[in-house]
């Protein structure tokens, strides 16, 4: 059915799109209103859960289910052990996934499907915490709830009021919501984040200095004592453009090829004479191993230099960071 046969039955493609924008305004004003106290026995419970080493269970049937393999995802994706389990596998040996201290989330517009109720007694026996989406606050799965979290809306965006549409849109909303809500109170950081998105374009992004870095025998290294021709030589073996110069592991400066080129047109060939410690810059721009790889990115072309060195927090020199390194992972 296209746009054009929408339009024709006397929906257009902006109002099903309204519609659903309604129901999450909807939704918003509960959660800062009625709802929030429940909300925030939800987000208490998953944190109990985590806190014992506990998973968060996500379970739900059809377009449901669909919704509720997302919400796991993205739980787990932000530091909250989660997985999705499917109702109608779990009655069948699939409920031995659950352990002990885990919170099961399930999901159903109707609050009454039939493989998700078939769940409750056992739910009840091993005593797992239960939290609830559900559009429909007297069904049978809200009343047993630990917690249910309204996720009503005052129609669906499909013309017969019938096909999971809008109400499908709030429970990933309050799912995302719960997750974030979880991953805050953690204190989880870009840096965890990073951890648990190694791949892709994001893992990339979100790569840490210390995994692209130059390290042991690839970084150049002279002492302040060492003449010119050697640190040339230095600089030349090792291809990145520079070497520090270092005592006892510790920076002192750096020599780059502009450094040293500017030192050869100023001093002709006595500044082969010169030692490392003469002709270096004691201030060269420094970064820590544990600053993501976006940020040495930002650093290198606010101050257009193509290096940094990465020293620890008592300036021992641990690598170097060049900015090919960063081309290849896609970060602009």
């Amino acid at each position: 059915m296209g746009s054009k046969d929408i339009q024709k039955s006397g929906i257009s493609p902006a109002e099903l799109v309204r519609t659903e924008a309604a129901a999450l305004t909807a939704l918003a004003e509960r959660l800062d209103s009625i709802m929030a106290a429940d909300f925030e026995r939800a987000v208490e419970l998953v944190l109990r859960c985590g806190e014992g080493r506990g998973r968060v269970v996500v379970t739900g049937m059809g377009k449901s289910g669909i919704i509720a393999q997302k919400i796991a995802a993205t739980l787990s994706s932000t530091g909250t052990p989660a997985l999705f389990l499917h109702p109608a596998e779990a009655v069948h040996g699939d409920l031995g996934v659950l352990m002990p201290g885990d919170v099961v989330v399930a999901l159903s517009a109707s609050g009454e499907t039939e493989e998700i109720l078939r769940l409750l007694a056992t739910l009840k026996r091993k005593g797992d915490a239960l939290i609830s989406f559900c559009c429909n606050l007297q069904s049978t799965l809200a009343l047993a709830s630990d917690v249910v979290l309204d996720v009503g809306v005052e129609r669906e965006a499909c013309g017969m009021n019938l096909a999971p549409t809008a109400s499908t849109t709030t429970m990933l909303a309050l799912g995302d919501a719960l997750a974030i809500a979880v991953s805050i109170r953690k204190g989880f950081k870009a840096e965890d984040f990073a951890d648990l998105h190694p791949g892709g374009k994001l893992g990339k992004k979100l790569a840490l200095v210390r995994d692209l870095m130059h390290s042991g025998e690839a970084v150049p290294m002279v002492g302040d004592g060492t003449l010119m021709t050697d640190v040339i030589y230095e600089m030349s073996r090792k291809k990145l453009g520079l070497t520090t110069v270092q005592r006892d592991g510790t920076l002192l400066g750096v020599i780059s090829d502009g450094d040293l080129r500017r030192l050869l047109e100023r001093e002709g060939g006595t500044a082969l004479g010169r030692t490392a410690g003469e002709a270096m810059n004691a201030a060269p721009r420094t970064i820590a191993g544990s600053e993501l790889a976006a940020r040495a990115l930002a650093v290198l072309e606010e101050k257009k230099i193509t290096s940094l060195i990465v020293v620890d927090s008592k300036g021992s020199v641990e690598g170097v960071l060049h900015l090919h390194d960063l081309w290849g992972m896609e970060l602009i």
